[in-house]
């Protein structure tokens, strides 16, 4: 526990916010520059003199609940967080929480995009939410429920998952999606449902069982060609964007300008559903 570095960090931030930002009225005679110390420690559900012995370099090592009260009473940021817990001696919990709900942040960037391809999902690949072109040049990835709903396990599971990707990118692309199976099992947002995941492929995918072996571990995989069903190969950048506690990730599709990848994606927002032979 860095007692010195601990107070000093805490009654910046505590300078920092204004009673209106956390709920509280502000009075007219008000004198303090930020919050009172009995304002933090009221928030933080811990008495006065405590929250006043921390900021003094004289309390104890705080535990890992009250750690936790005193990082959502400042209204820290994760970073924010995570520097609290180190400055503690605690280790900080882990960034993923699941939910279905989308990030408002990620969706108001969504909905600006429409002139390329873009999605969000989770670390499961789970598909949140599609633009219409990313449900053109992909499919309806949001159809799928239960297990088949994660992106893992349709793809040793479902033969229709490995056809928009080609045949020769299958070996790479199988152990990506391994490999950040791995990397979800341990730190993920659910780390049941990939323990579910892990068994079901297990039982039924040796496939899946020769490149689990390898060990190889990762946060994502990289597929830079898609096979649309009439327009053939396009060649894209997949650029990623996540949220502050990497739950969620927009994923944008793009294409050079000026190659034939780009006429096709143009030509794929123009028609999009709507078939091009008879």
């Amino acid at each position: 526990m860095d007692k010195k570095e601990l107070a000093e960090f805490l009654r910046r931030r505590r300078e920092m916010l204004r009673p209106r930002d956390v709920g509280l009225v502000e009075g007219a005679r008000r004198r303090t520059q930020g919050l009172r110390r009995e304002e933090v420690a009221q928030l933080a559900g811990m008495s006065t003199d405590y929250y006043a012995r921390l900021e003094q370099q004289r309390a104890p090592q705080p535990s890992v609940q009250i750690t936790a009260a005193l990082a959502r009473a400042l209204r820290l940021t994760l970073d924010e967080r995570d520097h609290l817990f180190a400055l503690i001696g605690h280790n900080a919990p882990a960034r993923f929480h699941r939910s279905e709900h989308v990030s408002p942040t990620l969706m108001r960037v969504l909905d600006r995009l429409d002139d390329c391809p873009a999605l969000v999902t989770t670390d499961l690949v789970d598909t949140l939410a599609m633009n219409p072109l990313a449900v053109a040049l992909l499919g309806d990835q949001m159809r799928h429920t239960g297990l088949a709903s994660s992106g893992y396990y349709r793809w040793f599971m479902d033969p229709a998952e490995r056809l928009v990707y080609p045949e020769e990118t299958h070996e790479s692309h199988g152990r990506a999606q391994a490999a950040r199976l791995r990397a979800a099992l341990t730190a993920g947002s659910d780390t049941p449902r990939a323990a579910r995941i892990l068994a079901e492929l297990q039982e039924h995918s040796p496939e899946f069982v020769r490149m689990w072996e390898l060990q190889e571990v990762a946060r994502y995989g990289d597929c830079k060609t898609i096979l649309h069903p009439e327009l053939g190969r396009i060649d894209v950048d997949a650029q990623l964007l996540y949220t502050e506690n990497r739950a969620q990730t927009l994923v944008v599709l793009t294409t050079r300008p000026g190659t034939e990848s780009h006429s096709k994606l143009e030509l794929l927002s123009v028609i999009g559903h709507q078939q091009l032979t008879p």
